[in-house]
Protein backbone atom coordinates (compact mmCIF):
# COMPACT_ATOMS: atom_id res chain seq x y z
CA UNK A 1 0.00 0.00 0.00
CA UNK A 2 1.38 3.37 -1.04
CA UNK A 3 1.34 6.36 1.34
CA UNK A 4 -1.30 8.97 0.61
CA UNK A 5 -0.15 11.84 -1.54
CA UNK A 6 0.02 15.18 0.23
CA UNK A 7 -2.95 17.46 -0.45
CA UNK A 8 -2.43 19.92 -3.30
CA UNK A 9 -1.19 23.30 -2.22
CA UNK A 10 -3.80 26.07 -2.22
CA UNK A 11 -3.75 28.53 -5.13
CA UNK A 12 -1.56 31.58 -4.71
CA UNK A 13 -3.34 34.70 -3.39
CA UNK A 14 -3.86 37.62 -5.78
CA UNK A 15 -0.77 39.27 -4.25
CA UNK A 16 1.35 36.75 -6.16
CA UNK A 17 0.40 38.24 -9.53
CA UNK A 18 3.45 39.13 -11.66
CA UNK A 19 3.03 42.92 -11.84
CA UNK A 20 2.35 43.29 -8.13
CA UNK A 21 5.58 41.82 -6.73
CA UNK A 22 6.74 43.92 -3.77
CA UNK A 23 3.65 46.12 -3.87
CA UNK A 24 1.12 44.04 -1.89
CA UNK A 25 1.27 43.12 1.82
CA UNK A 26 0.01 39.83 3.29
CA UNK A 27 -3.41 41.43 3.88
CA UNK A 28 -3.66 42.34 0.17
CA UNK A 29 -3.21 46.10 0.67
CA UNK A 30 -0.77 48.46 -1.06
CA UNK A 31 2.62 48.57 0.70
CA UNK A 32 3.82 51.70 -1.06
CA UNK A 33 2.32 55.06 -1.96
CA UNK A 34 0.68 55.28 -5.39
CA UNK A 35 1.88 58.21 -7.53
CA UNK A 36 1.07 59.81 -10.88
CA UNK A 37 3.59 58.53 -13.47
CA UNK A 38 3.77 61.94 -15.14
CA UNK A 39 4.12 64.47 -12.31
CA UNK A 40 4.76 62.33 -9.22
CA UNK A 41 1.73 63.64 -7.35
CA UNK A 42 0.57 61.27 -4.58
CA UNK A 43 -2.70 59.51 -5.48
CA UNK A 44 -2.97 57.05 -2.54
CA UNK A 45 -1.16 56.56 0.75
CA UNK A 46 0.21 53.10 1.69
CA UNK A 47 -2.55 50.79 2.94
CA UNK A 48 -5.38 52.78 1.31
CA UNK A 49 -6.26 50.22 -1.39
CA UNK A 50 -6.72 46.48 -1.87
CA UNK A 51 -5.18 44.50 -4.72
CA UNK A 52 -7.75 43.25 -7.25
CA UNK A 53 -7.51 41.17 -10.40
CA UNK A 54 -10.08 41.90 -13.07
CA UNK A 55 -10.77 39.72 -16.07
CA UNK A 56 -11.43 41.14 -19.52
CA UNK A 57 -14.76 40.53 -21.19
CA UNK A 58 -15.25 36.97 -22.38
CA UNK A 59 -16.68 38.10 -25.70
CA UNK A 60 -16.05 41.34 -27.52
CA UNK A 61 -19.00 43.53 -28.22
CA UNK A 62 -19.63 44.07 -31.93
CA UNK A 63 -18.69 47.77 -31.84
CA UNK A 64 -15.41 47.14 -29.99
CA UNK A 65 -14.53 44.27 -32.31
CA UNK A 66 -15.15 46.46 -35.37
CA UNK A 67 -12.92 49.18 -33.90
CA UNK A 68 -10.05 46.73 -33.43
CA UNK A 69 -10.43 45.84 -29.77
CA UNK A 70 -11.17 49.16 -28.13
CA UNK A 71 -8.03 49.76 -26.01
CA UNK A 72 -5.76 48.24 -23.39
CA UNK A 73 -6.73 45.26 -21.26
CA UNK A 74 -5.53 46.07 -17.74
CA UNK A 75 -6.00 43.27 -15.22
CA UNK A 76 -4.21 44.41 -12.06
CA UNK A 77 -5.82 47.22 -10.09
CA UNK A 78 -5.90 48.85 -6.70
CA UNK A 79 -9.46 48.72 -5.41
CA UNK A 80 -10.44 51.72 -3.32
CA UNK A 81 -13.73 51.45 -1.41
CA UNK A 82 -14.04 55.08 -0.29
CA UNK A 83 -13.58 58.04 -2.62
CA UNK A 84 -12.18 60.07 0.31
CA UNK A 85 -9.22 57.64 0.60
CA UNK A 86 -7.63 59.33 -2.41
CA UNK A 87 -5.01 61.98 -1.76
CA UNK A 88 -5.22 63.49 -5.22
CA UNK A 89 -7.52 62.28 -7.99
CA UNK A 90 -9.90 63.81 -10.48
CA UNK A 91 -12.90 62.37 -12.28
CA UNK A 92 -13.97 62.83 -15.89
CA UNK A 93 -17.53 63.49 -16.96
CA UNK A 94 -19.71 60.41 -17.28
CA UNK A 95 -18.95 58.19 -20.25
CA UNK A 96 -22.01 55.98 -20.26
CA UNK A 97 -22.09 54.64 -16.71
CA UNK A 98 -18.33 55.09 -16.10
CA UNK A 99 -16.19 57.95 -14.80
CA UNK A 100 -12.46 57.75 -15.49
CA UNK A 101 -9.89 58.67 -12.83
CA UNK A 102 -7.11 61.14 -13.67
CA UNK A 103 -4.34 62.89 -11.75
CA UNK A 104 -5.87 66.01 -10.21
CA UNK A 105 -2.62 67.98 -10.60
CA UNK A 106 -1.58 67.34 -14.20
CA UNK A 107 -4.77 65.68 -15.49
CA UNK A 108 -2.81 62.71 -16.91
CA UNK A 109 -4.89 59.63 -17.37
CA UNK A 110 -6.98 57.79 -17.29
CA UNK A 111 -5.27 56.02 -14.41
CA UNK A 112 -8.40 54.13 -13.45
CA UNK A 113 -12.16 54.03 -13.53
CA UNK A 114 -15.33 54.02 -11.47
CA UNK A 115 -18.60 52.38 -12.52
CA UNK A 116 -21.56 54.47 -11.44
CA UNK A 117 -23.57 51.28 -10.78
CA UNK A 118 -21.24 50.45 -7.85
CA UNK A 119 -20.83 53.53 -5.66
CA UNK A 120 -18.10 51.96 -3.47
CA UNK A 121 -15.59 50.66 -6.04
CA UNK A 122 -12.85 52.77 -7.59
CA UNK A 123 -10.15 50.99 -9.61
CA UNK A 124 -6.61 52.31 -10.24
CA UNK A 125 -4.61 50.32 -12.82
CA UNK A 126 -1.15 49.30 -11.56
CA UNK A 127 0.30 49.82 -15.05
CA UNK A 128 -0.90 53.44 -15.13
CA UNK A 129 0.70 54.64 -11.87
CA UNK A 130 4.10 54.66 -10.16
CA UNK A 131 4.88 53.43 -6.64
CA UNK A 132 7.14 54.93 -3.96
Amino acid sequence: MEPAAPPPSPPAPPAAAPGSAGLVCAQGRNLRAVLCQRCGSRVLLPGAATFALLLPAMRKKAAAAAAGGGGDVLREHWLVRDMFSFENVGFTRDVGNVKFLVCADCEAGPIGWHCLDDKDSFYVALERVAHE
